[in-house]
């Protein structure tokens, strides 16, 4: 399914196109596309919100695929860019994430911020994705899927997944970053309270309850919630329309209601998934002292101006850009052990259209995936 040029997803820009197989090069392997999550960074790319990057292009990054061929070396590569993972074998099966590659060598790829790099490829923008039956990626940023989970399931993880996983370290959920929000866990620890749902009375060196605040439900937000509820967070969940309150009161949020609604608490952090400016505005005035507001957009409408006091006491406000190897890697593993649901819309490829047009107009539940025909 292939764009021609950006325009509006209600008049169905995509195509459907007999395009050759492609070879894979240095370094690549050749997958059979098995399924493809349909992501809003798509439905931005579509309607021309993010600029086209090339012309003609096949969307879609959160791909699942089975390793048919291997270009000059790439069966020597360990996958994911963890030196002690095992190379690639023919019928491997591998996700395929937003990132489709970084130089590796950079200033930021450097110091650890691959996520930021100069030189950075795109899978669905810089470079042809998913909403195809086959596709090329760099071994090195191809990444194997858990055991026991489907196809369906594990694509929505590749984008929503990871880059929801992202905002999560960045806000102090996950990770051992020092200084945010929020206690690091790592795997051996338990990741539950003795007594589930936590109280006040939690153990005092975890800090009490700790609360998370969410705006937009969708794909990533259902995803991310049920990591955050794992690590022993509160999860509130913002959303317009009931049905997605809903699935936020499924998955486990405590509470869920409009954006302007008013939960009785302030948040440790929030993050705000809804493309729309004035969120940002109202997580942050929500927030308290020392907490985060990650915006995990790629792209919204502009931020209404912010007043002084509403970032005192040291609140922050931060974009979060992409993702690193390490944070999908650190994502497949711990939704693997949560486990992690993924409530899937499924799609034929050939639907593409109106799985984007579904996406824009809100009527997804979970995550959008197309099927491939194997």
């Amino acid at each position: 399914m292939q764009l021609a040029a950006p325009a509006p997803a209600a008049e169905r820009p995509l195509r459907l196109a007999e395009l050759p197989v492609p070879r894979p090069g240095p370094g690549e392997v050749l997958l059979k596309v098995r399924a493809c999550g349909v992501c809003r960074t798509d439905l931005h790319i579509l309607e021309g919100e993010l600029p086209p990057h090339r012309s003609p292009l096949v969307p879609g990054h959160q791909i699942v695929g089975e390793v048919v061929a291997f270009g000059d070396l790439a069966d020597t590569i360990p996958p994911g860019g963890e030196p002690a993972a095992p190379s690639l074998t023919l019928g491997d099966r591998v996700g395929v994430p937003w990132l489709h590659r970084a130089d590796e060598t950079c200033r930021y790829c450097r110091r650890g911020d691959e996520n930021l790099c100069e030189h950075a490829l795109f899978t669905g923008w810089d470079v042809d994705g998913g909403f195809a039956e086959y596709t090329v990626a760099p071994a090195a940023f191809v990444y194997r899927l858990p055991e026991g989970m489907g196809d369906m399931a594990a694509a929505p993880l590749l984008c929503a997944g990871i880059i929801g996983y992202r905002c999560l370290r960045l806000t102090g959920v996950v990770g051992d970053d020092t200084g945010l929000p929020g206690r690091p866990f790592t795997v051996e620890e338990p990741h539950r309270w003795p007594d589930w749902p936590p109280t006040d009375e939690a153990p005092e060196e975890a800090g009490g309850i700790r609360r998370l605040g969410i705006y937009g439900f969708g794909s990533a937000a259902s995803l991310c919630t049920q990591v955050a509820i794992w690590r022993g967070w509160e999860v509130y969940g913002f959303a317009r329309d009931e049905e997605h309150r809903s699935l936020a009161r499924e998955l486990g949020a405590v509470w869920a209601g409009e954006s302007g609604a008013d939960p009785g608490v302030v948040f440790d952090a929030a993050i705000v998934f809804a493309p729309a400016g004035q969120l940002a505005v109202d997580a942050l005035r929500r927030l308290d002292k020392g907490g985060i507001v990650a915006l995990g957009g790629i792209y919204s409408s502009p931020i209404p101006p912010v007043e002084y006091p509403w970032i005192y006491h040291e609140r922050v406000i931060r974009s979060v850009a992409n993702s690193t190897r390490q944070d999908a890697r650190e994502l497949l593993r711990d939704a693997a052990l949560v486990p992690v649901v993924s409530r899937v819309q499924e799609y034929d490829l050939e639907q593409a259209n109106q799985a984007l047009l579904d996406l824009k107009e809100d009527r997804v539940r979970g995550s959008a995936v197309l099927r491939v025909p194997g």
